[in-house]
């Protein structure tokens, strides 16, 4: 167990977070449409190629989350995606989940699917070179949402992944995500949300899941999406703080916030305003996915020759939300990227 709690805190060193560039074949066909850029193998394994070779990334970027076919593929030069990450300090991490299907006799909520078979997927992943894996629950808010029913079926599952992992040899990131759309209160966000990670933890513990050797992946506590009073900065980061104060334990070494659909600067703002209040129990650290990658997808747009000005958006995104885990960021250190 020593050897994964010592790779948890290096995903949550001082200062960096995690990429996820685990999108599944659907998300990332809908994030190249954005860009007319056709979703074949060669334009994913060059776009993804692109962001891991970003030279001093590795100084704000701690691990990758890959997905499936990724961490099969190799640059262009033949090095496997994990090989090349190593070479940088960068830790190689794995998605594991089947993704979530309808969770059986209920009014549109789901569960996630994946345990059959994962025994011996980690094993494999584990040969090709991933250190820690990722599995994925999600949650909706409403008047009767989410139900006792999902938020414990999730919950069991997540453990369940999360046992496997620890005896695989894999630090496993749990992600229960309370999904931020709709037009809920900043209260209603904060309920759900520990509903969700008082019944994880009490399942991660009756599973013998060593918490030191574990990674939570969690919403942040905000107003809905749609909302028509939206909480700011400040009291985000003081409902999502509460939140986690009451139920997540401290020997968890770090929280590794998802972006969601926060706006790129959103997350890194909310990021912020948590770690300015420190210091916490835990590292206060980011595993986003659209949040870190978007300026460069646009920047890129499958040219090669935009391959250097979509390294230096993606450069200028890690850079921001390395400043962000020491409570550092401001705003107009935005500007470094324009002045590029």
């Amino acid at each position: 167990m020593h050897e994964l709690a010592e790779t948890a805190k290096a995903l949550v060193a001082e200062g960096k977070g995690i990429l996820a560039a685990d999108e599944s074949d659907g998300t990332i066909k809908k994030r190249f449409d954005s860009i007319g850029v056709e979703s074949t193998e060669d334009n994913r394994r060059a776009y993804r190629e692109l962001l891991f070779a970003t030279e001093g990334a590795e100084d704000y970027i701690s691990g990758v989350i890959l997905y499936d076919e990724t961490i099969r593929q190799s640059a262009a030069d033949g090095t496997p995606f994990p090989k090349l990450l190593e070479s940088k300090g960068v830790i190689p991490g794995i998605k594991v989940d089947k993704g979530a299907k309808p969770l059986a006799l209920t009014d549109d909520e789901t569960i996630t699917e994946g345990l059959d078979g994962l025994r011996e997927r980690l094993a494999e992943y584990r040969e090709l070179g991933a250190r820690f894996a990722k599995w994925r629950a999600t949650y909706s808010i409403a008047a009767d949402k989410p139900s006792e029913y999902c938020v414990w079926t999730n919950a069991h599952a997540l453990a369940r992944y999360a046992a496997l992992c620890e005896e695989a040899g894999l630090v496993p990131i749990v992600e229960p995500e309370v999904l931020q759309d709709g037009t809920h209160t900043l209260e209603q966000s904060a309920k759900a949300t520990g509903r969700v990670l008082q019944a994880l933890y009490t399942e991660l513990h009756d599973q013998r899941v060593d918490f030191t050797g574990t990674l939570l992946k969690p919403n942040m506590v905000l107003s809905g999406y749609e909302a028509s009073d939206r909480a700011g900065a400040d009291e985000v980061a003081e409902a999502t703080l509460e939140c986690f104060y009451k139920h997540v334990p401290a020997a968890v070494p770090g929280i590794v916030f998802l972006s969601g659909g926060q706006t790129d600067e959103d997350a890194t703002a909310h990021l912020n305003a948590m770690n300015a209040r420190g210091p916490h129990p835990w590292q206060l650290s980011f595993s986003y996915g659209r949040a870190l990658q978007a300026p460069a997808l646009k920047a890129w747009g499958g040219k090669p020759e935009n391959v250097e000005a979509a390294q230096r958006a993606y450069y200028h995104r890690a850079k921001m939300n390395g400043a962000a885990r020491t409570g550092m960021y401001a705003p107009e250190m935005e500007r470094e990227a324009a002045a590029v």
